[in-house]
């Protein structure tokens, strides 16, 4: 599987996870031109796009789902509240509820949701496997980690992770208390702290990437959040790598071995 993010930051999210000539996007956040352009950028074709997965409704993530999904005849997928949340701008588009931790398939994409604590409808965390055995984690936006969401994303290749804010640049920045407190509650976002103990919790021998995501730009650096979580992830000995996604250009592509390369590698 191949995994590209379009951009991650709080102007627009959406990556696209392609398998065999097939395309899914995991939120939308950018119109399907820029989609189209980046991926060009990166020498990549869309391909037979088969779905539009949305975390939850807020226009970072899913302000371009109805223009992609006309573009592409696509469905869009997600929680019955994200839906129900964005009816408006989905009119004349299939659409297919994600219910929690119950597989869905939509072409060779198994997409499983969890249910988050954001100050959303109903958002969620979503595990998305392909038949070689390469599983893709995203977390972003989730408030806290839950030990249902844990549970959901273990095993996976690529864990796609938001790294949101620096918790003493988030004290000393420009923000009100007001707002400093619902990104540091359990309904707002991920400390680069708290994205390292979750990547260390999850970190199995399979773990090739860890991508850093939805980075604040007023309370976080990139720097700071790489040297964070991989200082969290060196205790648990931790061999992949560590990339750190950008909101104005692509990260990617990162090409996953899954479970089947890795057995024909070993074997040859």
């Amino acid at each position: 599987m191949r995994v590209t993010v379009i951009g991650s930051g709080s102007r627009g999210n959406s990556l696209a996870l392609q398998y065999r000539g097939q395309t899914l996007f995991v939120d939308a956040g950018f119109g399907a031109r820029t989609v189209v352009k980046r991926l060009e950028h990166c020498g990549l074709e869309t391909g037979n796009v088969v779905g539009v997965a949305l975390t939850h409704e807020h226009g970072d993530h899913v302000r371009g789902a109805g223009s992609i999904a006309r573009k592409f005849d696509c469905p869009v997928l997600g929680s019955d509240g994200t839906l129900g949340a964005i009816k408006d701008d989905l009119k004349e588009i299939v659409q297919t509820t994600l219910t929690a931790l119950t597989p869905t398939s939509v072409g060779p994409f198994r997409i499983t949701s969890c249910v988050t604590t954001h100050d959303a409808a109903e958002p969620v965390s979503l595990s998305i496997e392909v038949p070689n055995g390469c599983k893709v984690g995203v977390a972003q936006d989730i408030g806290r980690a839950t030990a249902s969401m844990k549970y959901m994303l273990r095993g996976t290749s690529c864990l796609v992770v938001e790294s949101n804010y620096d918790e003493i640049m988030l004290r000393s920045g420009p923000y009100p208390p007001s707002v400093q407190q619902r990104i540091a509650g359990s309904s707002g976002h991920l400390s680069n702290r708290a994205a390292g103990a979750l990547a260390a919790e999850l970190c199995h021998p399979g773990l090739e990437y860890v991508v850093l995501a939805h980075l604040s730009e007023r309370c976080n650096s990139p720097d700071a959040a790489r040297a964070t979580v991989a200082t969290a992830l060196k205790r648990r000995g931790f061999s992949g790598s560590i990339l750190v996604a950008g909101q104005t250009e692509p990260t990617g592509p990162i090409d996953l071995h899954g479970v089947d390369q890795q057995l024909e590698l070993e074997a040859g």
